[in-house]
């Protein structure tokens, strides 16, 4: 019986714990929130589609079956709109993923739902686009999206705290990665509308990123710990997508997502702007994830630079073709 009650007084701690994260931080949710709703732009899905270039499908209609030959992208370009798509789809978890930890009522609530309706744009017309050009199959497609909506998502990260480092360190690696499919699929089209998906997805970032900076004064010790598991452990949500390796390889080759990318694209430009590397008021425990994080720093910049020579050695021999995408720093 007393392992039972040390359970529930754990449990409880932990509870009480999250409930005065989402407590303190609920008036820096509704001033953020304020401020999205003040720049968030407007903009309609359908736009945004080539639905001149469009032809019936086999099936039903009795049009046109999809052949390979019929792709104008890049095969990398494929594999990172197969990866970005599939990856939004799961919605459905990720929404279920921060109302549970974050909740439905207040300054809270507000945001997850607003975020969510402004998520869901993302994979109707990233769909809609590929089928029109005729991207990819649209049959693996159908069959791999059951696959992962199928079997869902889950974090499996421990704190409130960890929840927000996560998404913070998530769209903005997201954002980078729709950037720079756009650049690299050599279509108008597709350019502008991958860097409206970013465009969304840099305001999250932002959003996610204040609010966390508003966590490091307030519990600084606690706040860094979990930003540095986060960074230190960070995977994309569609690693579980079949095949994610190989695709990821030719992603990665291309220089459409990378190390590189990864390192100074997302994490040090998060870090420089949280200041974390000049964070006032740490404790041991801060001190000690600080210190973790200047380590992992050294660590990604030496497995990009190995990851480069393997990238130069496949595009020597007839792999996938690199060419450095354009970038942009995380806006203020």
């Amino acid at each position: 019986m007393r392992g039972n009650e040390e359970t529930v007084q754990v449990n409880d701690a932990a509870a009480d714990t999250t409930a005065g994260v989402l407590r303190d931080l609920e008036p820096s949710v509704g001033r953020l929130l304020d401020r999205h709703l003040g720049v968030a732009r407007e903009w309609f899905p359908h736009q945004y589609v080539p639905w001149s270039g469009a032809r019936d499908f086999d099936g039903p209609l009795d049009g046109t079956a999809w052949d390979p030959r019929q792709s104008a992208l890049p095969q990398a370009v494929q594999d990172a709109l197969l990866v970005n798509l599939l990856t939004e789809d799961n919605l459905p978890s990720y929404h279920f993923e921060i109302a549970t930890r974050f909740g439905r009522d207040g300054a809270w609530g507000t945001w997850v739902h607003r975020w969510t309706a402004e998520e869901d744009r993302h994979a109707c017309v990233m769909r809609a686009y590929v089928h029109a050009r005729r991207a990819m199959d649209p049959v693996a497609l159908e069959e791999l999206r059951m696959r992962q909506v199928g079997a869902g998502y889950r974090s499996d990260l421990p704190t409130v705290l960890h929840a927000l480092a996560y998404v913070t360190v998530q769209e903005l690696a997201t954002r980078q990665a729709h950037r720079n499919v756009g650049v690299m699929c050599g279509d108008p089209v597709g350019e502008q509308l991958m860097a409206r998906i970013a465009a969304d997805e840099n305001l999250h970032m932002l959003f996610y990123r204040d609010l966390y900076a508003d966590a490091l004064r307030m519990a600084p010790d606690a706040a860094l710990t979990a930003l540095t598991d986060v960074i230190c452990g960070f995977q994309m949500p569609g690693t579980t997508i079949p095949g994610f390796r190989a695709r990821a390889l030719r992603v990665a080759a291309a220089g459409i997502f990378d190390l590189d990318v990864h390192s100074e694209h997302v994490v040090r430009p998060l870090l420089r702007a949280l200041g974390v590397m000049s964070l006032p008021g740490l404790g041991p425990a801060g001190e000690q994830a600080r210190q973790r994080l200047g380590q992992h720093l050294e660590w990604l910049r030496a497995q990009a630079s190995r990851a480069r020579e393997l990238y130069e050695r496949m595009n020597a021999s007839g792999g996938p073709g690199r060419s450095r995408t354009r970038t942009q720093e995380v806006t203020a």
